[in-house]
């Protein structure tokens, strides 16, 4: 088992570690580059403005972290193209498929970025150029590779000229145009050859020499060398379709063993169905199957002793049979009741959250569909939607809730951290106080909830807006408590300011607590949002440009609820696409900060 993850900086010890592996597999699969080049690659991802390109690393590992391989990617956002400096496996693993792998998500990534093609350097396969007949070898391996995804070298140039007469196997520029059948037009070519010239070799490359090769490019469109290894080539990303441009939608197969038939019970399983009936219609997305995941996940956020309570009861419970809280040990909780039913209200917030005997596994595989989805980020794709039930957001550390029994989005938060800083915004009617509890000392993830104030919703007992962190967490904390009856405009501009705080923690990934009981009619809320107010809710969200993990929540007016569902991922996908548009990639942290 491996994942391909995108490496963002240089900060935490994950990161870290990887570079370190990057830049041994650069020295030992690249000897003639210079040390003082491989050095500079975590700075390449620090500093963008001082090397003039974007760097985008991603790295294959297994789930111990070794790497397999790596891509380093530089784009040119006002010029239009990407650069791939380097792609490599390890010496070990060379042909085993990991390069294959990696090109391919660097090509969705190009495409993501709505780029001309690729440019990149290979070395000769001429025999003038490249005598050594062991070298040529391995030069034509590498055009061979290439070639089967449509990339040549560009022909009638002066590219491959030597820097010192007599040096052998000066390196051909090839261009994978990642099927778009654009041709490349001369005036481009000339000027992302000097970038590339300059900005990449300016401390190798005299000025007269890159005159003399920009110089050359007189043909338009530039040629390209027929195909000499490949007579197919594979067939081209749809710039349009691609895989990761789809969300990844994990839904929970075992949501339906949680059905509690008792009378006014509205968190049923009609809404999964109801939601991904409407989903459905559009082709936004690609279902993955959840995998199985340790416990070990759910006992880093929430109190071991709870977990292993609530496995407990739920496995004592007759078939059927549903035990409400309702003995609640404030006094002396340091000694709860013998009976498992009675001690429900030692971990419990409320009266009319159920314990039953597929609760449990009911909520393990919620936590199994999220932490897949969030490893679907870290596979490349932009966008991930856990559709589980039951929901999770007023689970707390120590205890459960509001029809939720562990916090799906906390934990998945837990996870990524690794990875880098995490924001989480829940827009569900009432308070993301799951989040707020287990994160209320922690920096590293930014929790902010727009809700319904609790003076009049529930959990009553947060959501207050100076609630606003603690210790190490001071600041990291923010609610935006709204009124009984807001307008879709009131609510909007609520959730404007929400992610403008986000957009000050410049987060690595966004969690989207999804609730819609925000909608008109909801029997739980008292708002008024309607199909097209979720869809300018989504494509705010998806405007900025995060990778991001939805997970379902609250939301249980479930003749509307799928309608509501659907136009809020249409948004948020007409929101990502526009964000491509005008200005691709995450926002640069300035230096110093």
């Amino acid at each position: 088992m491996f994942r391909i993850r995108r490496i963002y900086d240089n900060q935490l010890p994950a990161n870290q570690e990887a570079l370190r592996q990057v830049m041994e597999i650069v020295q030992d699969r690249f000897p003639e580059i210079h040390i003082s080049d491989v050095e500079k690659i975590p700075e390449m991802l620090e500093n963008p403005l001082k090397y003039r390109f974007r760097s985008i690393l991603y790295i294959a590992e297994n789930n111990r972290g070794v790497l397999k391989g790596f891509a380093l990617l530089s784009h040119e956002p006002q010029l239009k193209f990407c650069y791939l400096d380097y792609i490599s496996s390890t010496k070990a693993l060379a042909g085993s498929g990991y390069g294959g792998i990696l090109y391919e998500r660097v090509r969705e990534e190009a495409l993501m970025l709505d780029v001309i093609g690729i440019f990149f350097e290979c070395l000769p396969d001429d025999p003038r150029l490249s005598p050594d007949v062991s070298i040529r070898k391995q030069n034509r391996a590498r055009l061979r590779f290439y070639e089967r995804y449509g990339a040549r070298p560009v022909t009638g140039t002066a590219y491959e000229t030597p820097l010192k007469p007599g040096d052998d196997n000066p390196p051909y520029l090839v261009f994978d145009d990642l099927g778009q059948g654009r041709p490349l037009r001369q005036r481009a070519a000339k000027v992302i050859v000097r970038a590339i010239l300059e900005r990449k070799y300016g401390d190798l490359c005299p000025p007269g020499y890159i005159d003399m090769v920009v110089r050359s490019f007189r043909d338009d469109p530039v040629g390209l060398r027929d195909p000499r290894y490949v007579s197919r080539a594979v067939e081209p990303v749809d710039s349009c379709r691609g895989r990761f441009r789809k969300i990844a939608l994990v839904v929970n197969d075992r949501h339906a063993i949680h059905h509690v038939r008792e009378r006014g019970y509205v968190e049923s399983p009609v809404r999964i169905s109801a939601i991904l009936h409407e989903l459905e219609k559009t082709d936004l997305f690609e279902k993955i199957t959840p995998s199985g995941y340790s416990e070990k996940h759910i006992k880093a956020v929430h109190d071991p002793g709870y977990v292993e309570y609530f496995k407990k009861v739920c496995n004592h419970m007759d078939p059927g049979k549903s035990v409400y809280p309702y003995v609640f040990p404030i006094r002396n909780i340091a000694r709860p009741p013998k009976e498992l039913a009675v001690r429900a209200g030692y971990y419990c917030i409320d009266t009319f959250t159920p314990l039953n005997g597929n609760a449990f596994l009911a909520a393990k595989r919620g936590v199994d569909c999220t932490l897949t989805a969030a490893r679907a980020l870290l596979k490349g794709h932009r966008a991930a939607y856990s559709l589980v039930r039951p929901p999770g957001h007023h689970a707390e550390q120590h205890a459960f809730g509001g029809f939720c029994y562990f916090n799906n989005a906390a934990i998945a938060a837990n996870y990524l951290s690794r990875f880098g800083r995490i924001a989480i915004l829940d827009i569900d009617y009432h308070h993301g106080n799951g989040q707020q509890q287990i994160f209320y000392e922690r920096s590293d993830v930014l929790t902010v909830s727009v809700h319904g104030h609790p003076s009049f919703a529930y959990p009553y007992f947060s959501g207050f807006d100076d609630e606003r962190g603690n210790g190490p967490g001071a600041g990291f904390n923010h609610n935006y408590p709204l009124k009984e009856h807001i307008t879709p405009a009131e609510h909007l501009h609520a959730c404007e300011h929400a992610l403008k705080r986000i957009r000050e923690f410049e987060p690595i990934y966004l969690i989207v607590c999804l609730g819609l009981d925000t909608s008109k009619g909801d029997p739980t809320g008292t708002w008024g949002l309607a199909a097209r107010d979720f869809e300018r809710l989504g494509g705010l969200i998806g405007s900025r440009g995060y990778p991001t993990l939805v997970v379902q929540e609250g939301g249980y007016r479930t003749r509307i609820i799928g309608v509501n569902a659907r136009h809020f991922f249409s948004g948020f996908c007409s929101g990502m696409s526009e964000r491509r548009r005008k200005k691709p990639g995450r926002h640069i942290r300035p230096s110093g900060k």
